[in-house]
């Protein structure tokens, strides 16, 4: 059996890992007695950790909400998941949560055991972060209040832009949330549409819990990120684009291919067919191809091909 003080971090870690315990699988896991499991939580109590208990023959221990945030015990692959979540987060869309990402990030790092230091320094040393652009930012107490509703199963109300600028007041049932490139997506059942709908959370304002629950519906696809998925697919694009590429349809479908469609022309031709809500990435792509090309449509590309030139040659 271990020691009293180690096996008081393992309880605090089982504590922070699951919302309840009961009480037999916990002393299972600790491999002590239900009797040692209570003087166990006793001790956590009285350094401060608010430990709930519930009595009866399905009872259990669950690690209420303190007035403080108690020290996190984590293993070693927690460690480096922590610290390589908080720099893609220091990168990420999130309005606001870059300076305290990187803040706890430098914290973390600070008191890791060596070995573990430099796992997450090779990391962050190979790694080079990539920006796609402008990117829609999300305020932090909007990403919250969803993720609770996602995970309390309560009905929200929000007010939603829509893309054409038309705003409308929403009431859903939240399922989950959804992150695809740069963007945080929400999948939810709209009670007033009776259907259900992904909302992108940079144009969800003012959610607010409603205080009723509900019973989690069956999402028509695999999962959420699928939903999203063919939404995004399926959604109409402004821009309908078609080039002409000097290059085998091999070369072609090897470096832009599952962005596009490519066809072959012939030997040493390829024809290039996407569609796109912004011509910047159009262009970046048939640049990314290395190889001349001719422009089919639309005008607005052909323009935006002479502008980039015309920055580069300046440069």
């Amino acid at each position: 059996m271990a020691n009293t003080s180690s096996r008081t971090l393992r309880l605090l870690s089982l504590l922070q890992t699951h919302r309840y315990w009961p009480g037999n699988e916990l002393a299972d896991r600790l491999g002590v007695s239900v009797r040692t499991l209570r003087r166990d939580v006793d001790r956590l109590r009285e350094l401060g950790y608010p430990v709930e208990a519930q009595r009866g023959v399905d009872g259990g221990y669950q690690l209420a909400a303190g007035a403080a945030l108690p020290p996190l015990m984590v293993d070693d692959e927690e460690a480096v998941a922590l610290a390589v979540g908080l720099q893609a987060a220091a990168q990420g869309p999130v309005e606001g949560i870059a300076e305290a990402s990187a803040r706890v990030l430098a914290k973390v790092v600070r008191v890791m055991p060596g070995r573990l230091r430099r796992r997450v320094e090779a990391i962050r040393a190979v790694t080079v972060p990539v920006s796609w652009g402008a990117t829609a930012n999300v305020d932090p107490g909007v990403l919250t209040t969803v993720a609770l509703g996602c995970r309390d199963t309560e009905r929200l109300r929000f007010a939603y832009t829509a893309a054409g600028g038309q705003r409308t007041d929403r009431h859903v049932e939240p399922h989950r949330l959804v992150g695809i490139g740069r963007r945080w997506y929400l999948v939810a059942y709209d009670l007033t549409r009776h259907d259900w709908r992904s909302f992108r959370l940079d144009r969800l304002t003012d959610p607010r819990g409603t205080g009723t629950s509900f019973r989690p519906r069956e999402l028509p696809a695999t999962d959420a990120a699928e939903f999203v998925r063919a939404g995004l697919v399926n959604a109409p694009r402004p821009y309908e684009v078609e080039v002409l590429v000097d290059a085998p349809v091999a070369t072609v479908r090897e470096r832009i291919g599952k962005w596009s469609t490519v066809e072959e022309v012939d030997a040493g031709h390829s024809r290039v067919r996407m569609t796109a809500d912004a011509l910047d990435w159009p262009v970046m792509a048939l640049g990314v191809v290395g190889a001349d090309f001719h422009v089919v449509g639309p005008p607005e590309l052909l323009h935006q091909v002479h502008e980039w030139g015309a920055r580069f040659t300046r440069s």
